[in-house]
């Protein structure tokens, strides 16, 4: 199974708000349920694993108390 940048995740919830459930839920939706995903520092995570990765990165902005956007600053344009 192919690994899927985090990269891709972040650019997923721009413009978008969610809980960490409604964000799985959409990372399962599009990338499938399965997936494996890396980053530049981490490999072999699942989406759950990933969520709590980015989110000890500082990559997401709290909204309100359940509620999250990613911090479009924090994210790498490379691959």
């Amino acid at each position: 199974m192919e690994s899927i940048h985090g990269h891709e995740v972040l650019h997923m919830m721009e413009g978008n708000h969610y809980s960490e459930t409604s964000l799985l839920n959409e990372i399962s939706q599009k990338f499938g349920e399965n997936a494996r995903f890396h980053t530049c520092s981490k490999s072999e995570m699942s989406a759950k694993e990933l969520v709590q990765f980015l989110k000890s990165k500082g990559k997401f902005i709290t909204i309100n108390s359940d509620t999250f956007t990613v911090n479009s600053r924090k994210i790498c344009h490379h691959h």
